[in-house]
């Protein structure tokens, strides 16, 4: 959909991106101007996230991610450009021109506020003889009424349609209370409430949106927690219970749990940084959403073998984001909650303040399952132990656990040192080996990202790659390409990126990646930032661009049939000089 240019350059401008990606990626300054974090669209140790406060973009140096603000938008919360838009709009204060509404974005404000209404029905429910057993199974835990008013705590009641007639009667219809997941349909073309006789937890994002819920039965009936499904606003995946008011908090790191009552449980008890997953294991999307509110994450996960399984694969999930991890060790209570209750907060702090590095946690888990007793299982233990301590990046964290791993096995600390150099030097020579194969395959290597955009003349498209760039650095080029069509690009996107940048060079409209975000693909203009980043040089620009044009013309006649090749031998003598002759009489 179209919106005035003016209306795009103010909202660009009242979301200044860093601002904006800062809700997201931790960022810092690495030199210059440039901002660096870990990037939220794919997995990676070290920084390779770039925002230019200057250019009002960004860019990822490792999955080619790249946009401005709008682009940004679209990819972090998966929406379409008129829905990022608007959502920027809203969060600018912003009014959108008149004739410029779009459905999709009206029905995502129309679930947003179906879901508050929800909570709030949920909620009010409590303070009638419907809640009541909810308000019994509060008492029970012993969930204090400041909580249940922080965290929103409702109460679904056990009949079929309370909330649907509830909704019914604020005009929301039931296909939407259908789209939002808050209702089902009945094999007689009507409707029944999804969540019926249990215990609301309102799931709430970090800008303060109910977006969907998390309901725990009250019976024995099952599931014993029940989720919302994946909507258009919400999706299990991407968000974290307790978010919302754990990112307020002055701790300086996240305590992940596993369920509900657990974080609320240690937000009563004065630790509010703690968040849990919804009813799924940790997704990476998850661990990344905690990397931009914390450096630190205590995993706090149940102390049986389910929780400490978890507990492993989570590790990995929060290193890969960047985050320092420690673990929970409790022992006499499964979990927070009822440790806390058994032994009091003041209790819980000293077992934060002891709670492990991974590592430690980590071998203690890998001793734990072998015999060491016997020789077998001290040899086991050590092949295990020496691939996580080859993994660690410095020395002498790989000395002091180094020792332990000797202390354990009972073998020597030079043996398992020398064990581990040899681990080290195996991963080294599989990662040069792995440099070596992506080497011998350059082609690969120039191929967009994205497999819709793949190209099938490298050489022609890395000339067609040329042509954009100049005219994006320069568009007073853009002169110089009357000769050359959408049509002579062999890479249908180049070509399509190519007729959108030159006709909105002769209307005089703007190449930033925001305007053009309308007309492209978010694959499509991560890809045009990838060839804009790449090295050009300015000082002669119009013979680049002659010389680009010259190659896509070539490579063109190449693909032509067989009785075109004399033309290209006659184009051929043209660009080297030899004029004047007739070629025909020669063949």
């Amino acid at each position: 959909m179209e919106f005035p240019e003016s209306f795009i350059d103010e909202l660009v401008s009242r979301n200044e991106i860093s601002d904006v990606v800062s809700d997201y990626v931790q960022l810092r300054r690495r030199g210059g101007n440039n901002l660096f974090g870990l990037c939220p669209f794919h997995s990676e140790k070290t920084p390779s996230f770039s925002v230019s406060t200057e250019k009002q973009i960004y860019y990822c140096f490792g999955c080619q991610k790249g946009g401005g603000v709008i682009h940004f938008i679209m990819e972090i919360e998966a929406l379409r450009y008129t829905d990022a838009v608007h959502f920027l709009a809203r969060r600018a204060g912003m009014t959108v021109p008149e004739g410029q509404e779009d459905k999709a974005a009206e029905h995502r404000s129309r679930l947003l506020r179906l879901h508050r209404d929800a909570a709030r029905y949920y909620y009010a429910v409590l303070a009638t003889p419907l809640g009541a057993d909810a308000v019994a199974y509060l008492n029970q835990r012993g969930i204090s009424k400041e909580m249940v008013k922080r965290f929103g705590l409702g109460a679904a009641p056990a009949g079929w349609g309370h909330l649907a007639e509830a909704m019914a009667k604020k005009g929301y219809s039931a296909d939407e209370l259908t789209a939002a997941g808050l209702v089902k349909k009945s094999r007689r073309d009507g409707v029944y409430d999804t969540f019926r006789n249990r215990l609301m937890f309102p799931v709430v994002d970090v800008r303060g949106n109910v977006i969907g819920f998390s309901g725990r039965i009250l019976d024995e009936g099952t599931p014993k927690y029940l989720n919302s499904p994946d909507t258009m606003i919400f999706s299990k995946s991407r968000n974290l219970f307790g978010l919302n008011l754990a990112k307020k908090s002055k701790a300086g790191y996240l305590i992940l749990a596993e369920g509900n009552i657990d974080v609320i449980s240690l937000h009563q008890a004065g630790f509010d940084s703690a968040v849990a997953s919804l009813g799924t294991s940790l997704t990476a999307e998850q661990g990344r959403l905690m990397a931009g509110y914390g450096k630190d994450v205590v995993i706090a996960y149940d102390a049986d073998s389910a929780g400490i399984n978890a507990a492993k694969r989570a590790i990995g999930i929060l290193e890969t984001a960047g985050l320092g991890v420690r673990v929970l060790r409790m022992e006499g209570a499964k979990d927070p909650d009822e440790f806390i209750k058994a032994r009091g907060g003041d209790a819980f702090r000293t077992l934060l303040e002891r709670s492990e590095n991974h590592v430690a946690y980590r071998l203690l888990s890998m001793q734990q399952g072998y015999d060491l007793e016997q020789d077998e299982g001290r040899l086991g233990f050590l092949r295990e132990a020496t691939q996580l301590l080859a993994g660690l990046p410095n020395a002498p964290e790989r000395e002091v656990y180094g020792r332990r791993v000797a202390e354990a096995s009972g073998i020597s600390f030079e043996a398992v040192m020398q064990e581990v150099t040899k681990e080290r030097k195996r991963g080294e020579r599989r990662e040069k080996s792995k440099r070596e194969r992506e080497a011998l395959r350059p082609a690969q290597r120039n191929q967009p990202s994205e497999r819709a955009i793949r190209y099938e003349n490298i050489v022609s498209a890395k000339a067609e790659e040329g042509v954009i760039r100049l005219l994006m650095r320069d568009p007073a080029l853009c002169g110089k390409t009357d000769g050359l069509s959408e049509a002579d690009f062999s890479s249908p996107f180049l070509g399509k990126a190519y007729a959108v940048i030159r006709r909105r060079i002769r209307e005089g409209g703007s190449l930033t990646p925001d305007a053009l975000a309308a007309e492209l693909a978010p694959g499509e203009l991560s890809h045009l930032m990838r060839i804009v980043q790449e090295p050009e040089n300015l000082a002669n620009g119009e013979k680049s661009l002659g010389d680009y044009i010259k190659k896509i013309e070539t490579e063109k006649l190449k693909q032509s049939p067989a009785e075109n090749l004399l033309d290209i031998y006659m184009k051929y003598r043209k660009d080297k000089g030899v004029e004047g002759e007739d070629a025909r009489d020669e063949s």
